[in-house]
């Protein structure tokens, strides 16, 4: 499966732009050494999967350790985010059969995507890893695209994202609601990589700097590009769910847009203020109209005109609460300080 690369400077300039000579001695300079690596893998009723994927993926670390990109002591870690089915058995007997390549972590509830996520990736930096990779169970992540994102760690980028260099596996309506969502959060100034989800590699060092964020509302494919660092991208064919269903469904993915957009930008609060302004306007505009028509003796007694203006305008202004009730709710899960998860084993 054929693999394409993009490596970025932190200024986000592509290496190619610069002279050979110069790009050269970059890479070398950046040189690294082997890293331990993590492979993070946030699991939610995943019992269908996991007997594919695990063994996969332990076949994935030992090749790569054989050639020498990746230490022996790599290894891949579950988080079970309070799965109602047997994943944590699976885990367990997972850890039993690969003692020292598979480990797990088990939340003593469901806490959603992205506290799992976040939760294991302070948990490989916690046991001493060099670079972990995020991704998902049902292996729709090309696993062989870890070979080229450990490549780009050797070479310096302390960041890699995996980006899906088609959709061919979506519907035509999920394929244009993330296209919608992507653009939506580039005009709100978010920073995002378009067809990118969770599949990317992180150092060490950007762990220790994603260590610093104590939000509630975590919204990780927004985070992690504004740390800036050195980083690249890896193109990798989106594959289909290897088993069981999909964990994110049309409400889910809803919600995952709003916490996104609520997360990083204020831009909704700043809209609701030009559209009041606006109507502020237009009412203006309609004031003159009935008083010169009143005075010109053609103002006609109705109600059309006038219920209209109250339906939207009412309309408006619950739209407008609305946003801003989104604002306050964030702002009250924030302000509790409680803790995004609860771990209740760890293997």
């Amino acid at each position: 499966m054929g693999l394409k690369l993009e490596t970025m400077n932190t200024a986000g300039q592509l290496k190619s732009d610069l002279p050979k000579s110069q790009a050269a001695e970059s890479d070398q300079g950046c040189g690294r050494g082997a890293p331990q690596l993590a492979l993070v893998i946030p699991c939610y009723n995943e019992q269908d999967v996991l007997p594919i994927t695990l063994p996969i993926l332990n076949t994935k670390l030992s090749d790569l350790e054989k050639r020498g990109l990746i230490t022996g002591n790599s290894y891949i870690l579950l988080v079970d985010d309070g799965s109602q089915d047997s994943t944590w058995s699976i885990v367990e007997s997972s850890h039993s059969q690969y003692p020292t390549r598979v480990h797990g972590l088990k939340f003593s509830h469901n806490r959603g995507h992205q506290n799992a996520l976040y939760a294991g990736l302070m948990e490989a930096l916690n046991r001493g890893c060099d670079a972990a990779i995020s991704m998902d169970a049902d292996l729709q992540d090309d696993p062989d695209a870890i070979d080229a994102m450990v490549k780009e760690y050797a070479k310096g980028n302390d960041i890699v994202y995996g980006v899906r260099d088609n959709r061919d596996t979506d519907t035509v309506f999920k394929r244009s609601t993330a296209d919608l969502f992507y653009k939506m959060m580039s005009w709100l100034g978010t920073d995002t990589i378009p067809n990118h989800a969770d599949y990317r590699l992180m150092s060490r060092t950007t762990l220790e700097a994603l260590s610093h964020y104590t939000e509630v509302n975590l919204f990780l494919r927004g985070i992690v590009p504004s740390l800036g660092f050195p980083h690249s991208k890896v193109y990798y064919k989106r594959g289909s769910r290897a088993a069981g269903e999909s964990k994110y469904p049309l409400k889910k993915m809803m919600s995952f847009a709003v916490e996104g957009i609520t997360s990083f930008s204020i831009t909704p609060l700043r809209a609701i203020t030009g559209i009041g302004l606006i109507s502020v306007a237009v009412g203006i505009v309609i004031l003159i109209y009935v008083l010169v028509s009143f005075f010109c003796g053609r103002a006609v007694a109705g109600w059309g005109s006038v219920m209209c203006s109250i339906w939207i305008l009412g309309g408006l202004i619950l739209s407008g609460i609305g946003v801003v009730g989104e604002y306050v709710g964030r702002i009250y899960l924030e302000v509790k300080h409680r803790p995004r998860y609860i771990v209740e084993e760890r293997i």
